[in-house]
């Protein structure tokens, strides 16, 4: 593969040829009853069935020829360069995130760190209490005396989701500025990875939101995650705005998109804040070309506005609320009328199975989607509307909230419509 084709994502359902995830491992031996939900998770895993689980997906993809990376191989390659180091902990490791004397403290030996372990660490967290005696100093030892269970760097077991903390649009990504904290440090792992590490060496891409040298800064209101952000085709994207990403950053996204003439259309999906709908994906998402499915007490329910470039307007873009459902404002957009799958069961079925992420499919193919197995009444519907489902194990892989989709970062997609 050259250079120039290593990235860019142009639809939803084209062919998938590379995509970034992360399995779960050390973070999630450090998730427990009392944080699990500080971290954002439903319930602690059993991490072994968990990481078989996630090689079996892994397996699927490669199966059906996706190049598939992992985000802790590459940042163990990138932390081995010593360049690459200084960098990442430059940004990791200070008074913001640590500490200021626990900073000066830890840092020597983390610079020395063989790069496994320091890779391992960076994505599971360093407690307290695993910091050696020789290296601890006042700081280290005062403070992890009074917190027998804290961290000097905490866990990112999100990392399972590697779908949020950056998204690829077109030829360009967004490094995104994470709605809750438990998440905001993931950003930094990816985006040294993308700096760094020699899978991304020489590819020429545009940052859409964020910062490409990683640099700390205030963000204010916009916030932005991968599970809203769907580059749809035709020059449209189509941006969930709910409780992850706001309508700040979405705005500046398009504005960015605008102005390089990488986007001619951004379709705002305005969900409502829960939960059950944090990001767009857990309620629709695309499964071949004239096919998607979607969880209809949100989706029926959810208005669409348009922003388009407009030279004439302060913003350089105009707004319009759209008359017509979602789905009907995306078909148009694409040129297909869609088939929808809804979530299927009775009253309780439905929301059972939408909860665990029957409409959060990964298209590895137009008509060719991975998800859970538990989900049988919606597998069922989408094979019948004659999607392949290639099915994985949901018991432990879901207890985070999220499903295929949620788990691949797609770095390399084909476009699906002319």
């Amino acid at each position: 593969m050259t250079n120039a084709a290593q990235v860019g994502v142009w639809s939803e359902i084209g062919k998938l040829r590379r995509v970034l995830v992360c399995p779960p491992g050390l973070a999630h031996d450090r998730l427990t009853p009392d944080t699990a939900e500080d971290l954002l998770y439903d319930d602690v895993l059993w991490v072994q069935q968990a990481r078989r689980d996630h090689f079996d997906f892994v397996a699927k993809m490669e199966d059906r020829g996706v190049e598939v990376l992992e985000l802790d191989e590459l940042l163990e390659d990138v932390v081995a360069d010593s360049a690459a180091r200084g960098w990442l902990l430059d940004r990791k490791i200070t008074p913001e995130q640590v500490g200021a004397g626990i900073a000066k403290e830890v840092r020597p030996w983390l610079d020395e760190m063989a790069a496994k372990e320091l890779a391992q660490l960076l994505i599971g967290g360093i407690p307290f209490h695993e910091v050696p005696r020789e290296v601890a100093g006042p700081f280290t030892a005062a403070f992890g005396e009074t917190s027998h269970t804290g961290f000097v760097i905490k866990p990112l077991p999100n990392t399972q989701f590697m779908r949020d903390n950056s998204s690829w649009i077109f030829n360009g990504v967004t490094l995104n500025p994470m709605y809750w904290p438990a998440r905001r440090q993931e950003t930094l792992l990816t985006t040294a990875v993308y700096k760094f590490h020699p899978a991304f060496a020489g590819a020429d891409y545009q940052v859409w939101l964020g910062d490409a040298d990683g640099e700390p800064r205030d963000y204010g209101a916009m916030t932005l995650e991968g599970g809203d952000v769907m580059p749809i085709g035709k020059g449209a994207v189509l941006i969930g705005m709910g409780e992850r990403s706001s309508r700040q950053a979405i705005v500046k996204v398009a504005q960015n998109l605008f102005e390089a003439g990488a986007a001619e259309r951004v379709i705002i999906a305005v969900l409502p804040r829960s939960r059950a709908a944090m990001h767009l994906d857990t309620v629709f998402t695309f499964c071949n070309t004239d096919v998607l499915t979607a969880y209809a007490p949100v989706i029926d329910n959810a208005r669409a506005i348009s922003l388009r470039p407009d030279a004439k307007a302060p913003a350089g873009l105009s707004i319009e609320v759209e008359n017509k459902g979602l789905v009907e404002v995306v078909g148009d957009a694409l040129g297909v009328s869609f088939t929808v799958v809804e979530t299927a069961g009775d009253v309780y079925g439905v929301q059972r199975e939408q909860w665990n992420d029957a409409n959060n499919v990964v298209a590895l193919e137009p008509g060719v989607v991975i998800g859970y197995d538990r989900n049988t009444l919606t597998n069922t519907a989408l094979r019948k509307a004659g999607i392949e489902v290639i099915t994985i194990d949901a018991g432990e892989l879901g207890r985070g909230r999220g499903g295929g989709r949620c788990m691949t970062c797609p770095i390399l997609r084909d476009p699906a419509y002319d």
